[in-house]
Formats: C-alpha cells, sequence, structure tokens
C-alpha cells in the first residue's frame, strides 16, 4: 500500500511503532458526573442544597402528570481541583445536554451562555481558573419557556437540569479543537463509496500557539487494528492560532457498513504530533456505506433495497425522566432488536451521543431531528418570526450536524415536525434550514415530519406525514388509500410516515374489538394490536413508501396528557414507560420483522377472565405454522399470515382452562384462563 507522508517525522515515528501511532495519552478525560450541590429558584441560602449525581432532572413533578410542573431556574455547583501540572495545557469543560438555557460561571465570574436543551456545549477554561487550587463551577439552569428558544411547544415533557454527562477534558496546547460547536473536530466526508473503493475527505480543525508547528496523522484501522490508510501533514498554526488541515483517504475493498446485516465500523484515528510527541488524539467511527432513495421503490443501502422497520423512541424514563444512564440506552436498544426495528426516528431533538453510538453498532437507520415542532392539535405555535429565535435554530442545526457528523447511522437530517402556516408562516426560515443543512452536509437529504398539506410538504428533500388513520379519526385499514393518494399527488416525491401509533393501557382488557376515543380514559390493548396489524399490512405491500415510523416505541411523559390509564402519559408505546411489559403489538411486529429468533405468543393474555363459553385464540409467530392446545388436546395448526394465526369457536369451560401454543422450532406459550360461564 502506498502511503504519502507530508514530514519524515511522521514516517520515522510510523515505522518506530510498527505502523500504530504512538499509545501514550495526550487527552484527559475526567467525568464530573459526582456530588454536585443542587438547589431550585432563584435565591438560595447558603449551604443548603441536595447533593445529586448526574444525569440528573428536578422534573420528577412531570412524571406524575403535575400539568404546571416546575418550569424554572435550577442551581448546580461543584468544586473541582486544578493541579499545578496543567500550566501550560488546555482544560475545557464539556456538557452533553442541559435543558434548557445554560449560564455557566468559573469561581463566581460568568463565562458562557448556552441556549437550547439537546446539545452539547463547551467551556474554555484555560486562563480562568487558579492552579493548584480548588475552583468552583456554577451552572444556572433554566427550562421555563422562552420564545426564542427552540422548542416553543411539544407533546412531551420539558425536562429540566443537567441530564447528560459532564466531561472535564485536558489536552496539549495544540490540539484538535473542541470549540468548534463543541464537535469532535474531526469530520469524516464520504465523498465516493462503493464495494471497490471508498474515498473520504478527512477534515481537521487543529488550535494552537500562533506560528508554532505540529504534524497531523490520521489512521484508518479495522476491528483487528490492522492499518488500512494512513496520511499525515505538516501543520503550522495562524496568527489566530487556528488550521484547518484535510487528507485525502481511499480505501480499497473497504467492508461496508451494512445496516443490522453487519454494522462494520472501522475507527480512524487523528493525532496531533508536536516535537515527536503526541499532544492531543481524537477517535472517530467510520462507517462505510452508500445509500439512496427512490419514489417508487424506497431505500436503498449500499445498492440493496432496504424496508425500512422503524420506530420513534422519546429519551425519558417512568421513574428518572430524561436523566439516563448507558444501562437505559441499552435496555431501549436491547429491547428494539429483540423487535426487529431497523430503523429508527430520534423524536423530536438530539439525543445522547451514546444513543447514536449503539446505533452505529448494531445498524440502525437513524433520522436525527432538530426540537422544530409545530402546535400539532394544541393552541400556541411552534415558529415565532423574530430574528433571535431564527437564529437559535440555526445553531442547534449545526450543533446537531457537527457534534453527529461521522456517524455512519445516520441518513437523515429532520428540519421540522408538525409546523402551520397560520399566523408566522415558516415556509421562508424552512428553506433557509435546508440550505444550512445542505452547507454542513452536502451527504445526506432532509426530511421533517408534517401532518398538513401544501407548500410545508415541498421544502425538504424527502417528507413524511403523522397520521393516525384508526385512532383520531378513520380506520386503520385506511392509511393504505391515503398512501396511495398521496404518492398520486407527489409522484416525483419520496414519501413515508414518520408516526403512526394508537394509545394502550396493559390494564385495559375488553373482550370484543371495539375502537375507543382516543381522548377518553379507556384505551384497551388489544384495539392497539389490530390498529398496528392493518397498518403493517398495507405498509408492507407499498414500496414506494422509503420509511415508515410507529409511534412510539416505549410510552412516555406527557404532563398534560389526560387521556388513557393514568393522566401524565402518552401510552402509544408498544412497551410500557418503565419498559417492563411489552404490549401484545410488540409481538405482532416481532413476529413479521424479527425472523432470526423463533418464538409464539398468545395475544389478549392479560384478558383472564372470559364470560363467553367461546373465544377466538389469537397467536402471534415468526414461525410457518402453529398449533393450539386446550388442556393438552389439539385444536389443529393455523398457517400464520403476517405473523398471526387466529382460532374461532374456541370452547372455554367454566373454571380453569390452560391454552398451549406450539410451533415446530421447540417453541411454545402457555395461558391459563378463568371461564366464569
Amino acid at each position: 500500500m502506498k502511503v504519502v507522508f507530508g514530514l519524515w517525522t511522521g514516517l520515522l515515528l510510523l515505522v518506530m511503532t510498527g505502523g500504530n501511532l504512538p499509545a501514550q495519552v495526550a487527552r484527559e478525560v475526567i467525568s464530573l458526573n459526582r456530588s454536585w450541590k443542587f438547589t431550585p429558584g432563584w435565591e438560595v441560602r447558603h449551604q443548603i442544597f441536595t447533593e445529586v449525581n448526574l444525569p440528573h432532572t428536578w422534573n420528577t413533578d412531570a412524571l406524575s402528570g403535575k400539568t404546571d410542573y416546575y418550569r424554572g431556574l435550577g442551581n448546580y455547583e461543584k468544586s473541582v481541583e486544578v493541579p499545578e501540572s496543567w500550566k501550560g495545557k488546555k482544560v475545557f469543560l464539556r456538557f452533553k445536554g442541559v435543558n434548557a438555557v445554560a449560564n455557566v460561571f468559573i469561581n463566581g465570574k460568568h463565562v458562557l451562555e448556552h441556549r437550547g436543551g439537546y446539545t452539547a456545549f463547551v467551556v474554555d477554561l484555560t486562563g480562568r481558573v487558579n492552579y493548584g487550587k480548588k475552583n468552583t463551577i456554577l451552572v444556572r439552569v433554566n427550562n421555563a419557556i422562552q420564545l426564542d428558544v427552540m422548542p416553543l411547544v411539544g407533546d412531551f415533557n420539558m425536562y429540566g437540569g443537567i441530564y447528560r454527562d459532564v466531561d472535564l477534558i485536558v489536552t496539549g496546547p495544540e490540539h484538535i479543537s473542541l470549540s468548534d460547536y463543541a464537535s469532535s473536530g474531526v469530520y469524516l466526508l464520504q465523498e465516493q463509496v462503493s464495494g471497490e473503493k471508498a474515498t473520504v475527505k478527512a477534515k481537521v480543525i487543529l488550535e494552537g500557539r500562533p506560528g508554532e508547528n505540529a504534524v497531523l496523522c490520521i489512521q484508518v484501522k479495522e476491528h483487528s487494528g490492522k492499518v488500512v490508510v494512513e496520511k499525515s501533514k505538516d501543520i503550522v498554526f495562524d496568527g489566530k492560532g487556528l488550521k484547518i488541515a484535510e487528507l485525502n483517504l481511499e480505501i480499497s475493498k473497504p467492508h461496508l457498513w451494512n445496516g443490522r446485516k453487519d454494522p462494520y465500523c472501522y475507527t480512524a484515528e487523528a493525532v496531533v504530533l508536536k516535537d515527536g510527541k503526541e499532544a492531543d488524539r481524537v477517535t472517530e467511527p467510520l462507517g462505510l456505506r452508500y445509500f439512496r432513495i427512490d419514489p417508487e421503490q424506497g431505500f436503498f443501502l449500499n445498492g440493496e433495497h432496504l424496508k425500512l422497520r422503524g420506530v420513534c423512541r422519546h429519551q425519558d424514563h417512568a421513574e428518572t425522566g430524561n436523566a439516563f444512564s448507558p444501562q437505559n440506552h441499552e435496555e431501549d436498544m436491547d429491547i428494539m432488536l429483540e423487535m426487529g426495528v431497523n430503523a429508527i426516528r430520534l423524536a423530536h431533538y438530539p439525543q445522547d451521543k451514546y444513543m447514536y453510538d449503539l446505533c452505529d453498532r448494531n445498524g440502525l437507520v437513524v433520522w436525527a431531528e432538530i426540537p422544530f415542532i409545530g402546535p400539532g392539535g394544541y393552541r400556541d405555535k411552534g415558529f415565532v418570526d423574530q430574528s433571535s429565535f431564527r437564529e437559535n435554530g440555526k445553531q442547534q442545526l449545526v450543533e446537531l450536524i457537527r457534534q453527529n457528523f461521522n456517524h455512519p447511522s445516520i441518513c437523515f437530517w429532520g428540519l421540522f415536525n408538525e409546523l402551520k402556516q397560520a399566523g408566522d408562516d415558516p415556509c421562508e426560515y424552512v428553506r433557509e434550514l435546508n440550505v444550512l443543512a445542505h452547507r454542513e452536509d452536502p451527504s445526506r437529504p432532509t426530511t421533517a415530519a408534517s401532518n398538513q398539506g401544501g407548500e410545508l410538504n415541498e421544502l425538504t428533500d424527502l417528507i413524511c406525514w403523522n397520521q393516525y388513520f384508526g385512532w383520531y379519526g378513520g380506520e386503520p385499514g385506511h392509511i393504505g388509500s391515503w398512501a396511495d393518494r398521496a404518492h398520486k399527488t407527489y409522484p416525483d416525491r419520496c414519501i413515508g410516515i414518520s408516526e403512526y401509533g394508537a394509545g394502550a393501557s396493559i390494564y385495559h382488557q375488553q373482550p370484543e374489538l371495539k375502537k375507543p376515543v382516543a381522548n377518553s380514559y379507556w384505551h384497551p390493548e388489544n384495539w392497539q394490536a389490530y390498529y398496528h396489524e392493518e397498518h403493517w399490512k398495507a405498509i408492507a405491500s407499498r414500496p414506494f413508501l422509503w420509511g415508515t415510523f410507529v409511534w412510539n416505541m416505549f410510552d412516555f411523559g406527557a404532563a398534560h396528557r389526560t387521556e388513557g390509564e393514568i393522566a401524565g402519559k402518552n401510552d402509544k408505546g408498544l412497551v410500557t414507560f418503565d419498559r417492563r411489559h411489552k404490549k401484545d403489538a410488540f409481538y405482532f411486529y416481532k413476529a413479521n420483522w424479527n425472523t432470526g429468533e423463533p418464538f409464539v405468543y398468545i395475544a389478549s393474555r392479560r384478558l383472564k377472565e372470559r364470560t363467553s363459553g367461546q373465544q377466538t385464540v389469537k397467536v402471534y409467530s415468526n414461525q410457518p405454522e402453529v398449533e393450539l392446545f386446550l388442556d393438552g388436546k389439539s385444536l389443529g395448526k393455523r398457517k400464520t399470515n403476517y405473523g398471526i394465526c387466529v382460532w374461532e369457536n374456541v370452547n372455554i369451560r367454566l373454571g380453569q382452562n390452560k391454552l398451549t401454543a406450539k410451533a415446530k422450532a421447540k417453541v411454545w406459550d402457555e395461558i391459563e384462563l378463568t371461564g366464569l360461564k
């Protein structure tokens, strides 16, 4: 393999280390998650506080369905020892998410305000700290609504707090920038990718002392650690101490990132060398892939059609709100993988970097979006036509893209959800966002989630609609005729369904199949299952739908909602808010989407008492045939159709009855029912 280097220093180092760059750690990353002093409100008494660990939110009141949950100021304070040995180095704080406006003070002096609750930001502490002493960090957080900070509205809780990790980062004077919208400072633009060759332009933003020299080295490694391509370049920092370096990387016969089938990622290491020693190092994923979307045939990954079996996901939990640990994200991912999900809309805001990492590793195709959210069925507007609002939205879009640029899982940038043109018309602004998104990232298309007709549907590269036939009106089967009309109206556009779903409580069981009133208390589980059965039948037979996304994977907090089993919750999830129970509809999708793990599941199992002697029994399975037994006696076999088997007129006797469903793959399920007459 031919390797070209900018300086003999870089070549010598690579030869001496057997092709691997020096392993000494020049960048220190220290977690500051533990032991913060938290106090709510504008004024607090001296030494009166609650000690908390991060991630943290103060809005447990929202989880109880309190409609006027606290939206105001919260104060976080922590002392940090800064050793003398850090003199001459660069010192930064990196906040991964503070909702929604954060003002940071160091030793009593204001140093930065960040406006936007779902993206990271960095504070440069160099020159602001006292070396060899303790330094005080104060973060004043405000989650009150402000008319120039997205989002203005939303059908979800606006939890306040430092709800993602905080790190202290120490680097050498010559380093890869942390200050470019809190990105990694390394951008890997996939200019051309095929099974034969991949061409990648690496752009690295560097900071250092004016006039100083350094060497930038980039290596791309396989899982084994083998270096497949390496380049280096000599650097001279300008009068402001800045340098943007670009290197072209080429990989022959690349191993492609291929979704769930093969989510292979290389690692790209960018290293700054100063006087032959490592000054800084950043490692980023490099998942090489190419994709396209066709108006007639949908989504193609690496030249092969891929039916996107998608869900939407909020980052919140019944016990912790939006303050997620890595284990929370991993639990969510495991549940989605079990169901067979291969695509996800991370709605309605940028989510934790760790979740994007998990999507990379597990092969989920991702729609990532900014929190530009319209009123939906509510009164307030999601857009105020003032310059400060416009600038804030652009800032959040740039942060979303730059902070997540290298994730191979992300294929679409979402620009809005359910906007309306009444009042301040957002169309011109959406056009500006679309131009900005393409300027920041020419490699990915833009999309949006609409619930309107008209011009809003023609502003992004792709378009999807939020549709709820069979829940807020109409019948579930109407989704197919709607999709056909939309395709006829927009024959040259790539269209999809960004949301579809119905509420359900595992405690609401009914013997008959009867459509409920959406805004009522009663949300029976069997209607949700039927709703999704009919939707998937229509979706599966329409390849022109480039992507479809169930709303929602998990129940989530919405304090203003007063419907379903309990106030304060949107219960359209396929899994309960606490992740402890998978609803029947979950297993319907598992039967259709996960063919690799044989299973059978008897539906309506939570309807324990049956008042009719004759019952219809429904079983979900990904096996071709299922046999049903009543108290050990076979009731015959049924072929599955869309993962469904049905036995009608099953005679349930008075008292206890045992139903057993079996498939040839030696999988079975069993429940007990009580016949009342």
